[in-house]
């Protein structure tokens, strides 16, 4: 049964069956779920990738999510994502964005994470900005990667190597 749902994961667009979904192969028709979920938020969502990459920084961080952060602060930055910025997630420290759309996703991201709910002034901006799908597909990146981290914090997943330093 492992066999039968890790072979979506191997032969989709990660090419591999990546370390979020080691521990879950334990529950494989679990595993199964969570990655066609994570696929569409990834390849097929409303948001496009350099936001999508921001946001799962954000999530990495709020649980220090070594894993994720391995594997995805390269990928953000590759996509557009300045070092500085993933050098100020990474520090706790408030980025200073030169981009209108990365403000709006981090300050979704950072309301949701300390209030656990979105005021009105920012689901109205992002809803007019980004349209409702998106948005909604923006707080499926966030359960998404935050269900993750949950998974491998608790499986003690161990880290892979990467261009960028664990956090602290």
């Amino acid at each position: 049964m492992q066999r039968e749902h890790a072979e979506p994961i191997i032969n989709g667009p990660r090419g591999a069956l990546l370390p979020p979904f080691i521990p879950l192969m334990r529950s494989p028709e679990l595993m199964g779920h969570a990655q066609r979920m994570g696929e569409y938020l990834r390849y097929h969502g409303a948001l496009p990738r350099k936001l999508i990459e921001l946001a799962i920084l954000i999530v990495a961080r709020e649980w220090t999510q070594q894993v994720e952060w391995a594997i995805h602060a390269p990928i953000a930055i590759d996509a557009g994502i300045s070092k500085s910025v993933v050098d100020d997630l990474a520090a706790r420290r408030i980025p200073v964005f030169h981009d209108d759309d990365c403000q709006l996703i981090h300050d979704f991201c950072q309301e949701l994470h300390r209030t656990k709910a979105v005021s009105d002034a920012i689901w109205d901006a992002a809803t007019v900005r980004f349209g409702e799908r998106a948005v909604v597909d923006l707080l499926g990146i966030i359960g998404y990667y935050t269900f993750l981290s949950i998974v491998m914090n608790a499986a003690q997943t161990p880290r892979p190597s990467s261009s960028v330093s664990p956090l602290v």
